[in-house]
């Protein structure tokens, strides 16, 4: 009787629940998903976010965000994205408060408006798609993160995870299920860097078209994360899609994608 009786509002929240059990389950079945798993944790203890501080810099740029801002599957920081980017810019102070398992929530504490940067990198997103975040919250997560990122910063910068649905850690119908959510992040993404004059970096592509599946190279060994050549990937996305966004001398893009 108290199943049939069940609110409206007690059924949404078991919905979310029944399908974390199922998808558990199924990446249970698989042979190598707890391999990848232990892996995925070994990078994370491994990794370290790169941060530079040289002397008389004139720009300053924030990154925060989940384990892909800190740079895990890299070899080393200097092969993380943050680290492509201090070694195209020298001149720019890089102060990286990014954290392994970060959701957006968490990213929101990241952010502080008492100290004023020229430009924040948010990376993120991942964490919430598998964690299933429910896509109320993310959203208004995603808007708070944004919101409070154009108060720390005259350039924000929205990078969300590509499509998580395609990692190798996924199979049917979970990376299905995956995908799905993925594009709701990116949609919430672009919606939220419309609002805030901030500037959305495409990471998102089909599994015919995505880089990551058509070269495995490109993934680190736990299958979740990129490798040193998935994040030079990155790299080329931010200059193609910014331009010379992170220019020392404030070359700002003309669009976003």
């Amino acid at each position: 009787m108290h199943i049939k009786n069940m609110s409206s509002s007690g059924r949404v929240r078991a919905v979310p629940l029944l399908l974390w059990v199922a998808g558990a389950a199924l990446l249970a079945t698989s042979g190598c998903a707890a391999w990848r798993i232990g892996q995925s944790a070994d990078l994370a203890r491994e990794s370290e976010p790169w941060q530079q501080r040289p002397g008389g810099a004139a720009k300053r740029l924030l990154i925060v965000g989940d384990s892909t801002a800190v740079g895990t599957g890299a070899s080393s920081a200097e092969r993380s994205l943050a680290g492509l980017i201090g070694k195209a810019h020298p001149g720019l102070v890089i102060e990286n408060r990014a954290r392994d398992g970060a959701k957006f929530s968490d990213i929101l504490s990241q952010l502080s408006v008492d100290t004023r940067f020229d430009f924040v990198l948010v990376q993120g997103g991942g964490n919430d798609i598998i964690r299933l975040t429910s896509l109320p919250e993310l959203m208004a997560d995603i808007g708070q993160v944004a919101e409070r990122a154009s108060q720390s910063a005259d350039q924000v910068i929205l990078m969300p995870a590509g499509n998580v649905g395609n990692a190798p850690l996924f199979f049917p119908p979970v990376s299905w299920w995956m995908t799905q959510r993925s594009r709701k992040l990116h949609t919430f993404v672009r919606e939220a860097a419309e609002r805030n004059n901030a500037f959305y970096i495409n990471l998102f592509h089909e599994t015919q078209d995505d880089p990551f599946v058509l070269d495995p190279s490109l993934n680190a060994r736990d299958g979740l994360h990129p490798s040193d050549a998935g994040y030079a990937v990155w790299y080329q996305a931010l200059l193609q899609q910014g331009g010379a966004l992170l220019s020392t001398e404030r070359v700002l893009p003309t669009h976003t994608q």
